[in-house]
């Protein structure tokens, strides 16, 4: 982060309070401290980028200032801290939005370590989310559906380990996406990020791609080959579609990633090289180690496991990704009509978010006008009846009452309720009628 990280501490414990000054002022971040929730609700809080309270305090509980903060400041993390955590305590942390919880006491170690992955998610939503990238040239993932914040909280933990990772998702969900993220978000940054389709080269291609080659190995070998695995040295290497490589090479990965050694087709040395191996399966590849078609051994390397969601399990990002896509070519003032968008949120999605930015290119050629209306979209999106969707998942219906609450709390105000909500005003209309609201 290139500017100074503000953190405000919120405990009545003055002891504990400078406690956490000093263990995090020492990792460069600039700390306030109050020993009063209602006192810090005095003053303007969005120019800190973390808030940590504890919940226990006499003037007002650490819960009641989640609430107050989560309803002025949504994109405002809190940590909430305390020596009395219970089941109920935690739920009820998380139900009103707390980023994270942590029991006392802990170690200044622990602390560090949590307040660094809640800012790197922070940043993940303000660059990504938020569709403002810090290279604007490279895609980044698009939504603030509960689903996708818990995935890229995922991704945040993860990334900075050095274990092999398996990325598992649906195609079109965005598993090169997540290798990426993973990498952008590592120590590994600097270093090279290289990637191979293994079922788009044949075998022996592969071996010699992935491995490298001495010149005069093979017939037409001309010159030394440096293959990706060396290339990418201290960086990450990308296998995509992992299931389609032939089980012979399957054993020649597994001993790279047992030894990390390189030989070269034709060569007679090993060179040691340390780069980060991340797999990506379309197929199930459980099912596939179980019929033998990939070694269960190999399958048993990659230690950390990542599951991509699939678009029909947050079709909430719906309009966001929509508009997203339309900014991004070039089409600024085109809408989408509350009725087409229904559409959209009532379609099953089997191509993710491909096949949603397929879709849109071709609307955008079938549509002569500004406003998108139902009979522009494609024949499979227009024969979807909305009404005829399944019943309402129990998240779903957690929401519509949620939803519900506050626009009876703010007298149907829209505006007011999307901004207690920390959702737009378009997103908000778009749940109001998918959840027949009235």
């Amino acid at each position: 982060m290139t500017k100074k990280v503000r953190i405000l501490v919120i405990d009545d414990d003055a002891v504990a309070g400078e406690f956490l000054q000093e263990a995090l002022s020492r990792a460069g971040y600039e700390v306030d401290v109050y020993t009063s929730a209602r006192e810090a609700l005095q003053g303007e809080l969005a120019g800190y980028h973390l808030l940590l309270s504890d919940i226990r305090m006499p003037d007002m509980d650490g819960l009641q200032f989640l609430s107050q903060v989560h309803e002025r400041w949504p994109q405002l993390p809190v940590i909430l801290m305390t020596a009395f955590g219970s089941l109920e305590t935690t739920m009820e942390a998380l139900r009103l939005g707390a980023w994270d919880y942590i029991s006392k006491p802990f170690s200044p170690e622990a602390i560090r370590a949590m307040v660094r992955k809640v800012l790197e998610v922070r940043e993940l939503q303000q660059h990504w989310i938020q569709g403002q990238p810090e290279d604007r040239q490279e895609a980044h993932f698009i939504g603030s559906s509960a689903v996708m914040v818990d995935f890229y909280k995922q991704i945040a933990r993860v990334a900075d380990a050095s274990a092999s990772v398996l990325i598992n998702g649906e195609s079109g969900t965005g598993k090169e996406l997540t290798a990426r993220s993973l990498h952008r978000l590592s120590a590994r940054r600097a270093k090279p990020f290289l990637a191979v389709n293994c079922g788009a080269i044949p075998e022996t291609l592969l071996e010699s791609e992935l491995f490298g080659y001495e010149k005069g190995a093979f017939t037409g070998a001309d010159r030394l080959h440096v293959g990706l695995l060396e290339a990418a040295g201290g960086g990450t290497v990308f296998l995509d579609e992992i299931t389609e490589m032939s089980p012979a090479l399957q054993g020649k990965l597994l001993r790279f990633m047992q030894n990390g050694e390189v030989r070269r087709l034709g060569g007679h040395e090993a060179k040691q090289v340390e780069v980060r191996v991340v797999a990506a399966a379309n197929r199930d590849i459980d099912a596939e180690a179980t019929a033998g078609r990939f070694r269960a051994d190999l399958l048993y390397r990659f230690v950390i496991r990542l599951q991509v969601p699939p678009l029909r399990e947050h079709r909430e990002d719906l309009p966001q990704l929509v508009e997203s896509f339309l900014k991004k070519w070039g089409y600024p003032t085109v809408r989408i009509s509350d009725e087409a968008m229904e559409l959209f949120m009532a379609y099953e999605w089997p191509g993710n978010v491909r096949e949603l930015e397929n879709v849109l290119r071709q609307t955008l050629l079938l549509s002569p006008f500004a406003l998108i209306l139902p009979e522009n979209l494609p024949p499979k999106l227009r024969s979807v009846r909305p009404q005829e969707t399944s019943l309402l998942t129990s998240l779903e219906a957690a929401e519509r009452a949620q939803i519900l609450q506050t626009l009876e709390g703010s007298a149907w105000n829209q505006s007011q309720a999307a901004q207690r909500l920390g959702i737009d005003r378009k997103t908000l209309r778009t749940r109001i009628q998918r959840y027949g609201l009235k």
